[in-house]
């Protein structure tokens, strides 16, 4: 399967529902939940935190921010900062990128004064 960031992304045939792991920031964007096949099968997504870590399984995405999106969010707000984690992520811009960090102020290595 190709990403919406150009990313390759491996497809899973050997359960019952062909699944794909792939970070919650990629899907960002999307209005209609993936499906391959002539008979459109669902393709089941396992959403990965930045650290590649699952946090949700979903076959539905567009139902996704109304249910359990918003208490992965939190977490993830409070665990990742620097990425993004808007409040409507079906009209959100697919990334893979995280905020730079603030340096401002700062030394070497992140520590103040010189090195």
């Amino acid at each position: 399967m190709q990403g919406r960031r150009g990313r390759a992304v491996p497809i899973d045939h050997s359960g019952d529902l062909p699944a794909v792991a792939v970070r919650l920031q990629e899907v960002f964007g999307l209005d209609r939940h993936p499906c391959i096949g002539p008979g459109r099968v669902p393709l089941r997504l396992t959403l990965l935190s930045p650290a590649d870590r699952p946090v949700a399984v979903t076959t539905d995405l567009p139902g996704f921010p109304a249910g359990g999106c918003g208490e992965v969010r939190r977490a993830m707000r409070g665990r990742y900062p620097r990425h993004p984690w808007p409040e409507d992520p079906a009209a959100a811009r697919p990334t893979r990128s995280a905020k730079p960090r603030r340096w401002a102020g700062r030394g070497v290595g992140g520590r103040p004064g010189g090195c």
